[in-house]
Protein backbone atom coordinates (compact mmCIF):
# COMPACT_ATOMS: atom_id res chain seq x y z
CA UNK A 1 0.00 0.00 0.00
CA UNK A 2 1.39 3.25 -0.82
CA UNK A 3 2.46 5.82 1.64
CA UNK A 4 0.52 8.65 3.07
CA UNK A 5 1.96 12.15 1.43
CA UNK A 6 2.09 14.55 3.39
CA UNK A 7 2.76 17.07 0.38
CA UNK A 8 0.65 19.34 -1.17
CA UNK A 9 -0.85 18.21 -5.00
CA UNK A 10 1.24 19.43 -7.82
CA UNK A 11 0.32 23.12 -8.44
CA UNK A 12 0.99 22.82 -12.00
CA UNK A 13 -1.25 20.23 -12.83
CA UNK A 14 -5.17 20.04 -13.20
CA UNK A 15 -7.29 17.33 -11.80
CA UNK A 16 -7.93 16.16 -15.51
CA UNK A 17 -4.74 15.94 -15.65
CA UNK A 18 -3.12 14.34 -12.73
CA UNK A 19 -2.34 10.56 -12.78
CA UNK A 20 -3.52 10.29 -9.10
CA UNK A 21 -7.10 11.86 -9.28
CA UNK A 22 -7.76 9.75 -12.76
CA UNK A 23 -6.34 6.54 -10.98
CA UNK A 24 -9.23 7.78 -8.24
CA UNK A 25 -11.43 8.22 -10.95
CA UNK A 26 -11.02 4.51 -12.31
CA UNK A 27 -11.49 3.02 -9.52
CA UNK A 28 -14.69 4.35 -8.59
CA UNK A 29 -16.01 4.55 -12.13
CA UNK A 30 -15.54 0.62 -12.20
CA UNK A 31 -16.80 0.27 -8.58
CA UNK A 32 -20.05 1.88 -9.79
CA UNK A 33 -20.45 -0.33 -12.37
CA UNK A 34 -19.78 -3.18 -10.37
CA UNK A 35 -22.87 -1.56 -7.56
CA UNK A 36 -25.40 -1.24 -11.33
CA UNK A 37 -24.73 -5.08 -12.22
CA UNK A 38 -24.68 -6.03 -8.49
CA UNK A 39 -28.66 -4.50 -8.22
CA UNK A 40 -29.58 -5.98 -11.39
CA UNK A 41 -28.77 -9.26 -10.25
CA UNK A 42 -30.25 -8.63 -7.39
CA UNK A 43 -33.36 -8.00 -8.94
CA UNK A 44 -33.81 -10.13 -11.33
CA UNK A 45 -32.63 -13.13 -8.96
CA UNK A 46 -35.51 -12.03 -6.49
CA UNK A 47 -37.72 -12.21 -9.55
CA UNK A 48 -36.81 -15.66 -10.22
CA UNK A 49 -36.81 -16.76 -7.05
CA UNK A 50 -40.35 -15.32 -5.88
CA UNK A 51 -42.40 -12.71 -7.67
CA UNK A 52 -42.78 -8.60 -7.47
CA UNK A 53 -43.34 -8.22 -3.86
CA UNK A 54 -40.58 -9.73 -2.99
CA UNK A 55 -38.72 -7.85 -5.33
CA UNK A 56 -39.22 -4.81 -3.31
CA UNK A 57 -38.79 -6.84 0.03
CA UNK A 58 -34.83 -7.72 -1.16
CA UNK A 59 -34.01 -3.98 -2.68
CA UNK A 60 -35.60 -2.27 0.87
CA UNK A 61 -33.00 -4.92 2.73
CA UNK A 62 -30.30 -3.24 1.45
CA UNK A 63 -31.38 0.21 1.82
CA UNK A 64 -32.37 -0.45 5.60
CA UNK A 65 -28.71 -1.18 7.09
CA UNK A 66 -26.95 1.52 4.44
CA UNK A 67 -29.67 4.56 5.85
CA UNK A 68 -29.11 2.87 9.34
CA UNK A 69 -25.70 2.54 9.90
CA UNK A 70 -24.25 5.40 7.37
CA UNK A 71 -23.72 7.93 10.42
CA UNK A 72 -21.29 5.07 11.97
CA UNK A 73 -19.73 5.20 8.41
CA UNK A 74 -18.60 8.59 8.96
CA UNK A 75 -17.30 8.45 12.26
CA UNK A 76 -14.92 5.08 10.80
CA UNK A 77 -13.89 7.42 7.86
CA UNK A 78 -12.74 10.07 10.12
CA UNK A 79 -11.38 7.85 12.84
CA UNK A 80 -9.32 5.64 9.60
CA UNK A 81 -7.75 6.70 6.60
CA UNK A 82 -10.62 6.67 4.19
CA UNK A 83 -8.72 5.20 1.50
CA UNK A 84 -7.85 2.05 3.88
CA UNK A 85 -11.66 1.96 4.43
CA UNK A 86 -12.41 1.65 0.65
CA UNK A 87 -9.90 -0.76 0.30
CA UNK A 88 -11.68 -2.82 3.14
CA UNK A 89 -15.03 -2.13 2.22
CA UNK A 90 -14.76 -3.06 -1.54
CA UNK A 91 -12.58 -6.11 -0.76
CA UNK A 92 -15.27 -7.25 1.59
CA UNK A 93 -18.23 -6.78 -1.53
CA UNK A 94 -15.61 -8.35 -3.97
CA UNK A 95 -15.72 -11.33 -1.68
CA UNK A 96 -18.78 -11.44 -0.52
CA UNK A 97 -20.50 -11.25 -4.05
CA UNK A 98 -18.04 -13.61 -5.51
CA UNK A 99 -19.38 -16.27 -3.23
CA UNK A 100 -23.07 -16.07 -3.60
CA UNK A 101 -22.05 -16.54 -7.48
CA UNK A 102 -20.43 -19.62 -6.66
CA UNK A 103 -23.18 -20.68 -4.16
CA UNK A 104 -25.99 -19.45 -6.88
CA UNK A 105 -24.33 -21.79 -9.58
CA UNK A 106 -24.28 -24.57 -7.15
CA UNK A 107 -28.06 -24.38 -6.10
CA UNK A 108 -30.79 -22.04 -7.47
CA UNK A 109 -31.10 -18.88 -5.70
CA UNK A 110 -33.12 -18.64 -2.55
CA UNK A 111 -34.90 -15.92 -1.05
CA UNK A 112 -33.60 -15.64 2.22
CA UNK A 113 -30.12 -15.89 0.56
CA UNK A 114 -30.97 -12.82 -1.26
CA UNK A 115 -31.99 -11.18 1.19
CA UNK A 116 -28.74 -12.08 3.60
CA UNK A 117 -26.83 -10.74 0.72
CA UNK A 118 -28.59 -7.25 0.65
CA UNK A 119 -28.17 -6.34 4.51
CA UNK A 120 -24.53 -7.37 4.44
CA UNK A 121 -23.84 -5.58 0.99
CA UNK A 122 -25.67 -2.50 2.98
CA UNK A 123 -23.70 -2.21 5.94
CA UNK A 124 -20.90 -2.48 4.02
CA UNK A 125 -21.97 0.43 1.70
CA UNK A 126 -22.66 2.17 4.93
CA UNK A 127 -18.85 2.12 5.36
CA UNK A 128 -17.66 2.73 1.66
CA UNK A 129 -19.97 5.93 0.93
CA UNK A 130 -18.83 8.39 3.77
CA UNK A 131 -15.05 7.17 3.05
CA UNK A 132 -16.02 7.76 -0.89
CA UNK A 133 -17.05 11.22 0.16
CA UNK A 134 -13.86 12.31 2.58
CA UNK A 135 -10.99 10.79 -0.08
CA UNK A 136 -11.32 13.58 -2.96
CA UNK A 137 -9.29 16.61 -0.89
CA UNK A 138 -7.23 14.27 0.05
CA UNK A 139 -6.18 13.45 -3.31
CA UNK A 140 -6.35 16.97 -5.21
CA UNK A 141 -5.83 20.62 -3.73
CA UNK A 142 -8.94 22.73 -2.73
CA UNK A 143 -8.98 24.89 -5.94
CA UNK A 144 -9.52 21.70 -8.01
CA UNK A 145 -12.39 19.96 -6.19
CA UNK A 146 -14.89 21.52 -8.13
CA UNK A 147 -13.49 19.56 -10.77
CA UNK A 148 -12.89 16.71 -9.26
CA UNK A 149 -17.12 16.96 -8.49
CA UNK A 150 -18.39 17.38 -11.97
CA UNK A 151 -15.39 14.18 -12.82
CA UNK A 152 -16.91 12.28 -10.28
CA UNK A 153 -20.84 12.98 -11.14
CA UNK A 154 -20.03 12.16 -14.65
CA UNK A 155 -18.54 8.82 -13.46
CA UNK A 156 -21.94 8.33 -11.50
CA UNK A 157 -23.57 8.86 -14.32
CA UNK A 158 -22.01 6.67 -16.48
CA UNK A 159 -22.19 3.91 -13.61
CA UNK A 160 -25.52 4.43 -14.22
CA UNK A 161 -25.88 4.04 -18.00
CA UNK A 162 -23.33 1.21 -18.67
CA UNK A 163 -24.39 -1.17 -15.49
CA UNK A 164 -27.65 -2.21 -16.18
CA UNK A 165 -26.46 -3.39 -19.78
CA UNK A 166 -23.81 -5.29 -18.21
CA UNK A 167 -25.47 -7.11 -16.06
CA UNK A 168 -28.34 -7.98 -17.87
CA UNK A 169 -26.03 -9.02 -20.94
CA UNK A 170 -24.83 -11.03 -18.17
CA UNK A 171 -27.61 -12.31 -16.79
CA UNK A 172 -29.26 -13.15 -20.46
CA UNK A 173 -25.84 -15.27 -20.98
CA UNK A 174 -25.08 -17.00 -17.70
CA UNK A 175 -28.30 -16.36 -15.75
CA UNK A 176 -27.71 -14.98 -11.77
CA UNK A 177 -24.59 -16.36 -11.06
CA UNK A 178 -22.83 -15.08 -14.23
CA UNK A 179 -24.25 -11.44 -13.29
CA UNK A 180 -23.23 -12.00 -10.00
CA UNK A 181 -19.55 -12.66 -11.27
CA UNK A 182 -19.03 -10.18 -13.30
CA UNK A 183 -20.32 -7.89 -10.26
CA UNK A 184 -17.77 -9.18 -8.01
CA UNK A 185 -15.00 -9.23 -10.85
CA UNK A 186 -15.41 -5.28 -11.32
CA UNK A 187 -15.02 -4.80 -7.56
CA UNK A 188 -12.18 -6.68 -7.94
CA UNK A 189 -10.48 -4.38 -10.66
CA UNK A 190 -11.13 -1.21 -9.05
CA UNK A 191 -8.86 -2.50 -5.82
CA UNK A 192 -5.39 -3.02 -7.79
CA UNK A 193 -6.07 0.98 -9.02
CA UNK A 194 -7.13 2.20 -5.25
CA UNK A 195 -3.83 0.17 -4.39
CA UNK A 196 -1.87 3.02 -6.37
CA UNK A 197 -3.41 6.07 -5.35
CA UNK A 198 -1.07 8.63 -2.89
CA UNK A 199 -3.32 10.43 -0.52
CA UNK A 200 -1.94 13.57 1.56
CA UNK A 201 -3.36 13.89 4.84
CA UNK A 202 -5.28 16.90 6.12
CA UNK A 203 -4.14 18.19 9.01
CA UNK A 204 -6.30 19.73 11.41
CA UNK A 205 -4.35 22.34 14.26
CA UNK A 206 -3.60 20.92 17.88
CA UNK A 207 -5.74 23.94 19.48
CA UNK A 208 -8.84 22.66 17.17
CA UNK A 209 -8.51 19.19 17.08
CA UNK A 210 -11.59 17.49 19.02
CA UNK A 211 -10.62 14.81 21.89
CA UNK A 212 -10.79 11.17 20.90
CA UNK A 213 -14.15 10.18 22.62
CA UNK A 214 -16.56 6.83 22.07
CA UNK A 215 -18.11 6.03 18.75
CA UNK A 216 -21.66 7.79 20.27
CA UNK A 217 -19.61 10.99 21.38
CA UNK A 218 -17.83 11.72 18.15
CA UNK A 219 -21.37 11.11 16.23
CA UNK A 220 -22.94 13.63 18.49
CA UNK A 221 -19.77 16.05 18.03
CA UNK A 222 -20.01 15.80 14.42
CA UNK A 223 -23.79 16.61 14.62
CA UNK A 224 -22.85 19.72 16.50
CA UNK A 225 -20.18 20.33 14.26
CA UNK A 226 -22.62 20.84 11.27
CA UNK A 227 -25.50 22.26 13.19
CA UNK A 228 -22.63 25.46 14.26
CA UNK A 229 -21.20 26.12 10.82
CA UNK A 230 -22.37 29.06 9.26
CA UNK A 231 -22.03 27.72 5.92
CA UNK A 232 -22.02 23.76 6.06
CA UNK A 233 -25.47 23.96 8.11
CA UNK A 234 -27.67 25.98 5.71
CA UNK A 235 -25.77 23.90 3.08
CA UNK A 236 -26.81 20.30 4.21
CA UNK A 237 -30.34 21.66 5.42
CA UNK A 238 -31.05 23.14 2.17
CA UNK A 239 -30.14 19.91 0.38
CA UNK A 240 -31.75 17.79 2.71
CA UNK A 241 -34.99 19.48 1.97
CA UNK A 242 -34.44 19.43 -1.69
CA UNK A 243 -34.13 15.76 -1.68
CA UNK A 244 -37.04 14.86 0.08
CA UNK A 245 -39.02 17.51 -1.85
CA UNK A 246 -37.88 16.15 -5.49
CA UNK A 247 -36.34 12.46 -5.25
CA UNK A 248 -39.90 11.11 -4.85
CA UNK A 249 -41.07 13.18 -7.56
CA UNK A 250 -38.90 13.06 -9.78
CA UNK A 251 -38.72 8.85 -9.36
CA UNK A 252 -42.11 7.35 -8.42
CA UNK A 253 -44.27 10.66 -9.02
CA UNK A 254 -42.36 10.67 -12.87
CA UNK A 255 -43.98 7.01 -13.78
CA UNK A 256 -47.40 8.05 -12.58
CA UNK A 257 -47.53 11.64 -14.70
CA UNK A 258 -46.62 9.81 -17.55
CA UNK A 259 -49.12 7.31 -17.26
CA UNK A 260 -51.79 9.68 -16.53
CA UNK A 261 -50.98 10.96 -19.72
CA UNK A 262 -50.73 8.27 -21.84
CA UNK A 263 -47.12 8.89 -22.72
CA UNK A 264 -46.20 5.20 -21.02
CA UNK A 265 -42.79 3.94 -20.84
CA UNK A 266 -41.67 5.73 -24.42
CA UNK A 267 -42.28 9.21 -22.78
CA UNK A 268 -41.04 7.98 -19.53
CA UNK A 269 -37.80 7.16 -21.25
CA UNK A 270 -38.08 10.30 -22.88
CA UNK A 271 -37.74 12.28 -19.59
CA UNK A 272 -35.74 10.59 -17.94
CA UNK A 273 -32.90 10.62 -20.50
CA UNK A 274 -33.58 14.47 -20.71
CA UNK A 275 -33.11 15.03 -17.23
CA UNK A 276 -29.43 12.80 -17.34
CA UNK A 277 -28.04 14.48 -20.69
CA UNK A 278 -28.96 18.02 -18.37
CA UNK A 279 -27.35 16.42 -15.77
CA UNK A 280 -24.34 14.97 -17.34
CA UNK A 281 -23.83 18.85 -19.10
CA UNK A 282 -23.64 20.00 -15.88
CA UNK A 283 -20.94 17.86 -14.69
CA UNK A 284 -19.10 18.20 -18.06
CA UNK A 285 -18.92 21.87 -17.72
CA UNK A 286 -17.97 21.81 -14.01
CA UNK A 287 -15.04 19.27 -15.05
CA UNK A 288 -13.88 21.46 -17.87
CA UNK A 289 -13.65 25.09 -16.23
CA UNK A 290 -12.78 23.68 -12.57
CA UNK A 291 -14.00 27.05 -10.72
CA UNK A 292 -17.37 29.15 -11.43
CA UNK A 293 -17.62 32.73 -9.82
CA UNK A 294 -20.18 33.21 -7.02
CA UNK A 295 -20.93 29.84 -6.30
CA UNK A 296 -23.27 29.90 -2.89
CA UNK A 297 -25.16 32.44 -4.79
CA UNK A 298 -25.01 30.53 -7.67
CA UNK A 299 -25.82 27.36 -6.16
CA UNK A 300 -29.08 28.87 -4.53
CA UNK A 301 -30.19 30.25 -7.55
CA UNK A 302 -29.71 26.89 -9.99
CA UNK A 303 -31.73 25.28 -6.80
CA UNK A 304 -34.61 27.99 -7.39
CA UNK A 305 -34.79 27.49 -10.71
CA UNK A 306 -35.05 23.57 -10.68
CA UNK A 307 -37.82 23.44 -7.79
CA UNK A 308 -39.67 25.39 -10.47
CA UNK A 309 -39.41 23.22 -13.23
CA UNK A 310 -39.81 20.46 -11.18
CA UNK A 311 -42.76 22.09 -9.51
CA UNK A 312 -44.35 23.05 -12.98
CA UNK A 313 -43.54 19.92 -15.33
CA UNK A 314 -46.70 18.31 -14.73
CA UNK A 315 -48.15 21.56 -16.43
CA UNK A 316 -46.36 20.92 -19.73
CA UNK A 317 -49.37 20.14 -22.36
CA UNK A 318 -46.69 17.73 -24.42
CA UNK A 319 -43.82 15.31 -24.16
CA UNK A 320 -41.03 17.02 -26.00
CA UNK A 321 -42.20 19.84 -23.64
CA UNK A 322 -41.41 17.73 -20.93
CA UNK A 323 -38.55 16.71 -21.82
CA UNK A 324 -36.66 19.80 -22.55
CA UNK A 325 -38.34 21.02 -19.22
CA UNK A 326 -36.75 17.72 -17.65
CA UNK A 327 -33.19 18.56 -19.60
CA UNK A 328 -33.46 22.24 -17.69
CA UNK A 329 -34.12 20.74 -14.17
CA UNK A 330 -31.55 18.11 -14.80
CA UNK A 331 -28.79 20.92 -15.77
CA UNK A 332 -29.39 23.00 -12.92
CA UNK A 333 -29.85 20.14 -10.49
CA UNK A 334 -27.01 19.30 -11.77
CA UNK A 335 -24.74 22.36 -11.01
CA UNK A 336 -26.69 22.48 -7.74
CA UNK A 337 -25.51 19.22 -6.47
CA UNK A 338 -21.95 19.91 -7.76
CA UNK A 339 -21.57 23.21 -6.10
CA UNK A 340 -22.81 22.17 -2.97
CA UNK A 341 -20.40 19.23 -2.94
CA UNK A 342 -17.64 21.14 -3.59
CA UNK A 343 -18.50 23.60 -1.30
CA UNK A 344 -19.22 21.73 1.84
CA UNK A 345 -15.94 19.62 1.13
CA UNK A 346 -13.52 22.98 0.85
CA UNK A 347 -15.86 24.33 3.87
CA UNK A 348 -15.24 21.09 6.17
CA UNK A 349 -12.75 20.46 8.71
CA UNK A 350 -10.73 17.43 7.66
CA UNK A 351 -11.54 15.94 11.43
CA UNK A 352 -14.95 16.10 10.60
CA UNK A 353 -14.81 15.81 7.08
CA UNK A 354 -16.49 11.80 7.03
CA UNK A 355 -19.34 12.35 9.41
CA UNK A 356 -20.37 15.70 7.23
CA UNK A 357 -20.19 13.40 4.36
CA UNK A 358 -22.71 10.71 6.47
CA UNK A 359 -25.28 13.43 7.32
CA UNK A 360 -25.66 14.61 3.15
CA UNK A 361 -25.82 11.13 1.76
CA UNK A 362 -28.07 9.89 4.66
CA UNK A 363 -30.47 12.67 3.26
CA UNK A 364 -30.09 10.89 -0.03
CA UNK A 365 -30.21 7.33 0.53
CA UNK A 366 -32.19 7.04 4.05
CA UNK A 367 -34.92 10.09 4.20
CA UNK A 368 -35.62 10.81 0.60
CA UNK A 369 -36.99 7.06 -0.37
CA UNK A 370 -39.34 7.55 2.47
CA UNK A 371 -41.32 10.66 0.41
CA UNK A 372 -41.78 7.33 -2.18
CA UNK A 373 -45.22 6.01 -1.04
CA UNK A 374 -46.37 9.74 0.07
CA UNK A 375 -45.78 10.52 -3.30
CA UNK A 376 -47.63 7.95 -4.76
CA UNK A 377 -50.58 7.97 -2.87
CA UNK A 378 -51.12 11.32 -3.18
CA UNK A 379 -50.70 11.28 -7.10
CA UNK A 380 -53.64 8.24 -6.53
CA UNK A 381 -55.96 10.54 -4.37
CA UNK A 382 -55.33 14.03 -6.15
CA UNK A 383 -53.61 13.37 -9.51
CA UNK A 384 -50.13 14.30 -10.56
CA UNK A 385 -50.21 18.15 -11.03
CA UNK A 386 -51.25 19.21 -7.96
CA UNK A 387 -48.32 16.76 -6.18
CA UNK A 388 -45.83 18.11 -8.48
CA UNK A 389 -46.57 21.55 -7.59
CA UNK A 390 -46.55 20.62 -3.67
CA UNK A 391 -43.12 19.36 -3.75
CA UNK A 392 -41.73 21.41 -6.19
CA UNK A 393 -43.13 24.23 -3.63
CA UNK A 394 -41.51 22.13 -0.39
CA UNK A 395 -38.06 21.78 -2.33
CA UNK A 396 -37.91 25.75 -2.77
CA UNK A 397 -38.15 26.15 0.67
CA UNK A 398 -34.58 23.98 0.45
CA UNK A 399 -33.39 27.57 -1.99
CA UNK A 400 -34.88 29.55 0.47
CA UNK A 401 -32.62 27.93 3.49
CA UNK A 402 -29.70 28.50 1.10
CA UNK A 403 -30.28 31.76 -0.47
CA UNK A 404 -31.13 33.03 3.52
CA UNK A 405 -27.72 32.92 4.74
CA UNK A 406 -25.68 35.97 4.24
CA UNK A 407 -22.74 32.66 4.25
CA UNK A 408 -24.05 30.84 1.66
CA UNK A 409 -24.57 33.89 -0.77
CA UNK A 410 -20.84 34.88 -0.28
CA UNK A 411 -19.67 31.19 -0.49
CA UNK A 412 -16.75 31.20 -3.45
CA UNK A 413 -14.50 28.12 -4.14
CA UNK A 414 -11.31 28.82 -3.95
CA UNK A 415 -9.42 30.09 -6.90
CA UNK A 416 -6.89 28.38 -9.43
CA UNK A 417 -3.70 28.70 -8.31
CA UNK A 418 -1.27 30.74 -11.40
CA UNK A 419 0.85 28.57 -12.77
CA UNK A 420 -2.28 25.80 -12.95
CA UNK A 421 -2.55 24.86 -16.83
CA UNK A 422 -6.18 23.87 -18.29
Amino acid sequence: MAATDTAPPDATRPAHRDGNVLRWLAAYTVSLVGDSVYFVALGWSAQKAAGPAEVGLVMASGALPRALLMLGGGVVADRFDPRRVILGSDALRCLLILAVAAGIALTAPALWILVAVALVFGAVDALFVPAVGALPPRITSPDQLARVTGMRSLSMRLGQIAGPPIGGLAMGLGGPAAAFTVAGLLFALSLPLLLTIRIRSLVTPDAERPEPGTARQDLLDGLRYIRRHRLIGPLVAAGAICELGLTGTLNVGMVLLNAERGWGPFGYGWIVSSFSAGAVASAALLAIVGWLPRAGLMMGGTLLVGCAGAATIALMPTLWLAAVLAAVIGLNAGVFGSLDNALIQTAADPAYLGRVTSVVMLTMVGLAPLSYPLVGAAIGVWGAAPVFIGCGTFAGLGAAVALASNAVRRAELPRQRPGVTT
